[in-house]
């Protein structure tokens, strides 16, 4: 086994940003697997932090309280924010 020996960088930042997209992802493919509106069920959720929002079904309810809601919401401003050219 071969180890590199120069320092690597790891941020949080990023894999933080990476785990809430694909959670994002899964979640919006489970509940428009359903017959849900995607986009209303998450934002109720969201904004009560009630569980019920999200379905069982493909776990998309444990990946979702596996993420903190305030950082969910963090990166969904700053997503938006790039996609209009305000922040890089």
């Amino acid at each position: 086994m071969s180890f590199n020996d120069e320092t690597m960088r790891f941020d949080l930042r990023d894999f933080s940003q990476n785990e809430i997209q694909a959670t994002l992802t899964s979640v919006y493919s489970t509940l428009s697997e359903k017959g849900y509106e995607p986009i209303n069920q998450i934002v109720g959720y969201l904004l009560s932090g009630d569980p019920a929002y999200i379905p069982r079904h493909n776990e998309a309810r444990a990946k979702m309280s596996r993420l903190n809601r305030d950082d969910i919401v963090e990166e969904l401003v700053k997503s938006y924010l790039r996609t209009t050219g305000t922040i890089h």
